[in-house]
């Protein structure tokens, strides 16, 4: 088995090299460097009689996995080869060196032994540059896997590796994402020798400069305007915490699960009006509002020691890979209507208690049309449904005449109507499920366009300067055809 020594050729200039690397890159060993593009290598020159870089594999491979993965494997074969070689990379072996940990890797499992000698990392050059103190939150990412969700915006953030405008224009729109456009980021070249630069400039510039390489680096100062920041997640919940925090709201404070019933379902039925209205600000703020319920929900309980927002994302985002192993997993689905079958058998194996019917599944919250569709759906699946929609349309005719027998009743038991007027409606629901049809959402529907035209009845009576009680039904139904009239000239 062969021996690498890693050697850090440092951040910058050959003055700035330990002494105890410079003896290891003149020992007469081997040498090898992951690229000729340093400034120590410049500074070598006449010292070292021979050497290779692995540049050329840059050149002919597209993927960097690609490009760490041949030059391990060649250096392992040099150093079965010699018994003995050098490896030199920029900066510390152990920062921001992929090719590095792919060799512990190695070394674990036996294939190759490897020795780490030390180096000075760009990192320690950048803070001097900087004038900036990692101790107060420092992240270090490379461009190559920056992810929005990772950056910590309160730290001192460096990006590494940007080294061409097409690094750097998927760094910028990742970050204004999150950040202004004209948000002021430092780019700094060769930190830590004699060809440094810093240079500050807005955010949206950041793909516009043009002298970049390899020894380029972004730093993005952290974020002292809280503002910024009000879009993340983090932030809203230290607002719902201070909301019932010790010197928060009254009103917050004194919330229970069972005082905010109402407010959930408040908030969920404005929702689906902004839906039905198509407006997408007002979609975005009821949204807010309903979010805004599970947030307090969440911090009640976290208040009480019981659960935690943590607990309810956790819980979710478990259920979602769980059930949808078509996605995550090695289960294959045709289409849409196998994939609910999947849905309920899984949940249905998830079910820790047994249930007394197949109906209690189905929330006994839902309005009563929505609660009587899905008492529908569930009876269907194990085959007590009609077999075709026309059986559906008899039992409506049916519960129509029975209704309407009960109303002519000389008695007038009202119970008796309510009954016979809630089958007909119990009936109904059955032919909107054979067609498909929400019926608390047909009939939302419905209750939104009789508001509307109303309302335009209303307006035009005001135009024309008419009370609504002193017009004729025929004067308001005619309001009514124009509203329709225009409804239609919308569509």
């Amino acid at each position: 088995m062969g021996k690498i020594t890693v050697v850090g050729l440092g951040a910058g200039d050959l003055e700035q090299l330990p002494y105890g690397i410079y003896q290891v890159l003149k020992s007469g060993l081997p040498l090898f460097f992951r690229t000729k593009d340093h400034p120590v290598i410049h500074d070598l020159k006449g010292e070292i009689n021979h050497y290779e870089t692995f540049d050329e594999i840059y050149e002919v491979n597209d993927r960097f996995d690609d490009v760490y993965n041949e030059i391990v494997n060649k250096l392992i074969a040099e150093a079965e080869k010699e018994g003995h070689i050098i490896y030199g990379v920029p900066g510390h072996p152990l920062v921001a060196e992929k090719t590095m940990q792919m060799l512990i890797e190695k070394q674990k499992k036996g294939e190759i032994d490897v020795e780490i000698k030390g180096g000075q990392s760009f990192l320690d050059a950048m803070f001097t540059s900087l004038q900036i103190d990692p101790i107060e939150g420092f992240q270090l990412i490379d461009a190559h896997n920056l992810q929005r969700d990772h950056v910590q915006y309160r730290h001192h953030v460096i990006i590494c590796q940007v080294y061409d405008q097409m690094i750097a224009s998927e760094v910028k729109l990742t970050l204004m994402e999150d950040l202004p456009y004209d948000y002021e980021v430092f780019v700094v070249t060769a930190a830590g020798s004699h060809k440094e630069k810093v240079q500050q400039i807005p955010l949206y510039k950041l793909d516009r400069f043009v002298q970049l390489d390899n020894l380029t680096s972004v730093y993005v100062p952290p974020v002292k305007d809280e503002r910024l920041l009000y879009h993340q997640f983090s932030v809203l919940r230290s607002v719902i915490s201070e909301l019932r925090g010790p010197n928060g709201c009254p009103w917050d404070k004194k919330q229970t699960h069972e005082s905010l019933k109402k407010f959930l379902i408040e908030e969920c039925y404005e929702l689906l009006e902004a839906i039905e209205e198509q407006d997408i600000d007002h979609m975005v703020e009821e949204l807010g509002d309903v979010l805004l319920q599970i947030m307090l929900h969440a911090q009640i309980g976290e208040d009480e020691a019981v659960f935690s927002i943590d607990d309810v994302i956790r819980g979710l985002t478990e259920k979602m890979i769980r059930r949808h192993p078509h996605v995550f997993g090695d289960v294959n689905v045709a289409n849409a209507d196998e994939v609910v079958e999947n849905w309920e058998q899984i949940k249905k194996k998830e079910k820790k208690e047994q249930q007394k019917s197949i109906l209690d599944s189905v929330s006994k919250a839902l309005p009563s049309l929505s609660k009587a569709y899905h008492y529908q759906r569930k009876a269907a699946k194990i085959g007590f449904d009609w077999d075709h929609v026309n059986e559906a349309w008899k039992k409506v005719q049916e519960e129509l005449k029975e209704f309407e027998q009960e109303i002519k009743r000389e008695d007038k038991k009202t119970l008796n109507q309510k009954k016979e007027f809630g089958d007909l409606l119990f009936a109904l629901v059955n032919i909107a499920r054979f067609y498909d049809i929400e019926p608390e959402e047909a009939l939302t529907m419905t209750n939104h366009k009789f508001y509307q035209r109303f309302r335009y009845i209303e307006e035009m009576a005001k135009y024309n300067n008419r009370k609504l009680e002193e017009m004729t039904l025929k004067e308001m139904d005619s309001y009514w055809e124009e509203a329709k009239k225009l409804e239609e000239g919308e569509q």
